[in-house]
């Protein structure tokens, strides 16, 4: 049996992606023990609740304390203050990293707190749901997910390898880009989408010729689909698009100039322009589904209740 790749792993905040990092880890043997804190007693009682450590500890600096590897699984927003905290409790040659969906802020917030001696190594698994809570969290959330590293400039390469080979343990495949880079392009694949999903939810919900009734009963497929994605913790996504405001912005007024198109297309009748841009955003699909990022099933994938057996008409029914 392989030595684990950490002797302590500390997990500070366990919602669904620290909670699903600590069941990934110890299924896989990546750490001899796991420290796990978060903010409220209550949710520190339910991961004891869960085994989904070894220790929970009250304090971020007692998770710290200790440990080869800490990785901050909260809200972007809050990493400033957690690394502060935490600065002073760290071993020379741990690796600290994040989850953060934004890396430019998290770099700014969190690596002046970062002491000498210590790796800051900061990541994006691109995984997740729309539930929250460290009852959320599954073990296979990563899989054949990516893990993008961010390391600044100066950065140990056997740290970023280290850290690499974690996530690889836990399913993952893993690049490594420059922060800047990473909130460009998870601002148009992810965090645009996610501004979107909110903003047509309530945009239905405000709706006065049609009852709130009407909107959930009759929502199809495409509706339903950006409810899920807006049912996203709020905390995390408003954290988010402060953080990632530049890039954000920039993917909002491109896809606005996009839109405007559509909207004269439509006035005018233009079903070439329409059907053109359709068929190439089609495309894009189906390249999503070639490398493995979605199922192909219908209708993602999704389970249906199965057609009730009931007998025939009798216009139908065979005859006796």
């Amino acid at each position: 049996m392989k030595a684990p790749l950490f002797h302590r792993l500390a997990l500070i905040g366990m919602g669904l992606i620290g909670s699903s990092i600590a069941r990934a880890a110890r299924a896989q043997g990546a750490a001899r023990s796991i420290i796990a804190t978060a903010r409220s007693a209550a949710t520190r009682r339910r991961v004891a609740e869960l085994g989904l450590a070894d220790q929970v500890v009250e304090t971020n600096a007692a998770a710290a304390e200790g440990a080869d590897l800490v990785i901050v699984a909260i809200p972007v927003g809050a990493c400033g203050a957690v690394a502060a905290e935490i600065a002073p409790h760290l071993t020379r040659g741990t690796i600290v990293s994040d989850v953060g969906s934004v890396k430019g802020a998290i770099l700014r917030d969190m690596s002046p707190h970062i002491p000498a001696g210590v790796h800051f190594v900061p990541a994006h698994p691109v995984a997740g749901t729309e539930k929250s809570g460290p009852d959320a969290g599954f073990a296979e959330l990563f899989v054949e997910r990516w893990c993008i590293l961010t390391p600044p400039a100066g950065t140990e390469a056997a740290a970023v390898e280290r850290l690499a080979a974690f996530w690889h343990l836990l399913g993952a495949n893993v690049e490594t880009m420059s922060a800047e880079h990473h909130d460009l392009v998870l601002g148009i694949t992810s965090h645009l989408p996610h501004l979107i999903a909110y903003t047509i939810v309530g945009t239905a919900d405000e709706l006065s010729q049609v009852t709130r009734s009407e909107v959930l009963q009759f929502s199809a497929g495409g509706f339903r689909d950006f409810t899920r994605i807006a049912a996203s913790d709020p905390t995390m996504w408003r954290d988010v698009f402060l953080a990632n405001k530049q890039a954000v912005l920039e993917m909002l007024g491109r896809f606005n100039e996009d839109l405007a198109t559509l909207t004269r297309a439509i006035r005018r009748g233009d079903g070439e322009t329409l059907f053109k841009q359709f068929s190439r955003t089609r495309a894009i699909r189906r390249a999503i589904v070639e490398i493995g990022q979605d199922s192909a099933a219908p209708d993602f994938g999704r389970s249906h209740p199965e057609l009730p057996h009931l007998p025939l008409p009798r216009p139908y029914a065979a005859e006796e």
